[in-house]
């Protein structure tokens, strides 16, 4: 419980008591787990989601620094995050591996299936494999081959190296001899009356998606999750039924800082019907993990068509666009009508040219998203740009796009809104990071002159005496050598950016010293 109120102290910088560090810090993994066993499944109505959304402003608005994160500003490894590519750089077979540990449906036999979705444009099953694992499969739509299933498997993988929990999918080829309907199988009618299902239905259900050259049918087998699913969670409020749910949401950093990546892949369905909660074994502790799912309407897809050219340009509904709209008859023209997008149905509509970081919106309104703080943007932006041109060329092949063309157009456009978003970021707070003592001398990255965005000039540092216990800081003039015991702050910043500091705090045992807190600042500092 201390290393929870230690987080939660040092993210929210007003409670006052207590020290500022304890002697564990930083915390890297997540406290044990309190038992979650009694927690229940739960729905949420899309519908609901939308107007409460659209129309109200759930969870707390309060411009506060982000919760749930160690005194170096990460979230910790645990049921919501785990530090990956920018903390320990994957090869180009881990990311394009992603959160793939067991494999395909195993082919020494016939799939069954045991669930059918028959509803909607693009329809799919439940399937078990030789091996009795269970897989969800899902299509393309007719219009547009390749283009969710792709879209799918590259956004999966992206979200895997930034550090998020999700699903092991796969792209998979069949024909209709290589299914064969279990027994008992049920289906829904309109009026949600139940019957049993028949090869038909099977056979009906494959004239809804598309086949490729050699007749066969492509899809994304989505391995079902280990454990108990309990339905999505909210970007807003905590699960009553979760002990460790201690954070607000919207008060998450990895879910505040979702928007930025969110942006980069054009997930504007980012919203809690595309989340899922599931109980999970830890040690013998049962407890909730979080995942991100169902990335088919990314990258310019739809899932079910191809997005439109509203997609991350503006809310569904919003007061200020329609009236708009209204007093200028629809002759005004919006930022993001001027995109244009090649043809390509393997695509869909996605571009990067009109792309702009900070315009960007996901359908509705999120609470997490809207609570985002320049670092916050910051703390993912420097992920993103941490994946290389040719770590994204490597994970957008994994999209097995048979068009060339529609391959090299992708991760050119992931690129550049990569670097658009390094840029924005960038500019908002002193991009400095990867702390680090060496030489008993404190070292640091300019990340903005690394990636090619303009260096942050000059940069000066002012050395303090910290008080653990009162949070006073003392000018210290003397050049630090041989690291006295105590607690030390470093103040950095440079004359290009006046109203930006960040401070590092060093904790010496009087040998060793140790970097123990980083805090980026976009004002001028209180005196």
């Amino acid at each position: 419980m201390r290393r929870w109120l230690a987080v939660l102290v040092w993210a929210a910088g007003a409670f006052g008591a207590g020290p500022k560090f304890y002697d564990d810090d930083p915390l890297l993994e997540e406290p044990a787990p309190r038992d979650a066993s009694r927690a229940v499944r739960r729905k949420l109505s899309d519908y609901y989601d939308f107007f409460h959304h659209t129309f109200a402003t759930p969870g707390d608005r309060r411009a506060i620094p982000a919760l749930g994160v160690n005194t170096l500003g990460d979230p910790m490894d645990g049921a919501w995050y785990e530090r990956r590519h920018y903390w320990r750089r994957m090869s180009i077979e881990e990311l394009q591996r992603g959160p793939i540990r067991t494999g395909p449906p195993s082919r020494s036999a016939r799939w069954k299936v045991v669930g059918v979705k028959n509803e909607g444009v693009t329809p799919g099953f439940q399937i078990r494999d030789s091996a009795n694992r269970l897989y969800f499969v899902k299509f393309d739509p007719l219009c547009c081959a390749e283009m969710a299933t792709a879209a799918d498997q590259i956004a999966n993988k992206l979200l895997y190296a930034l550090g998020y929990h999700v699903p092991e999918n796969h792209i998979v080829y069949f024909t209709r001899d290589d299914l064969e309907l279990a027994p008992g199988v049920q289906i829904e009618d309109a009026l949600g009356r139940k019957r049993p299902v028949s090869s038909r239905d099977i056979s009906e259900i494959l004239l809804k998606v598309p086949r490729d050259s050699q007749g066969r049918y492509r899809a994304t087998a989505s391995l079902a999750l280990p454990g108990k699913p309990l339905g999505p969670y909210r970007y807003y409020g905590t699960r009553s039924d979760d002990p460790n749910d201690t954070v607000p949401h919207e008060h998450r950093r990895d879910l505040r800082a979702l928007h930025v990546a969110s942006a980069w892949i054009d997930h504007d369905d980012s919203r809690a019907i595309n989340t899922l909660d599931v109980l999970e074994d830890w040690k013998g502790v049962k407890y909730i993990k979080h995942y991100q799912l169902d990335l088919g309407s990314t990258l310019g897809s739809g899932s079910t068509k191809m997005n439109s050219a509203r997609s991350g340009g503006e809310y569904l509904f919003a007061w200020k666009p329609a009236a708009v709209q209204f007093f200028t008859l629809g002759l005004h023209v919006p930022w993001w009508a001027r995109a244009h997008f090649p043809n390509m149905p393997s695509v869909g509509r996605f571009e990067s040219k009109v792309f702009d970081p900070d315009k960007w919106a996901p359908e509705y309104p999120n609470p997490a998203f809207l609570n985002r703080l320049p670092d916050d943007e910051f703390w993912m932006a420097k992920q993103i740009v941490n994946i290389t041109d040719e770590e994204i060329r490597a994970i957008v092949r994994t999209g097995e796009l048979s068009d060339p063309k529609a391959e090299q157009y992708l991760a050119a456009c992931l690129i550049e809104r990569r670097d658009k978003i390094g840029r924005a970021a960038f500019a908002k707070v002193l991009p400095l990071d990867r702390f680090r003592i060496e030489g008993g001398v404190l070292r640091w990255s300019d990340l903005a002159q690394e990636h090619g965005y303009g260096g942050v000039g000059p940069v000066q540092l002012r050395w303090h005496r910290f008080d653990n216990a009162s949070g006073q800081a003392t000018p210290w003039d003397a050049a630090l050598r041989d690291w006295p015991r105590g607690y030390w702050m470093a103040e950095l910043s440079a004359s290009r950016r006046p109203s930006q500091r960040v401070r590092v705090y060093v904790r010496s045992d009087g040998a060793s010293p140790r970097i123990v807190g980083v805090e980026h600042q976009w004002r001028n500092p209180a005196p």
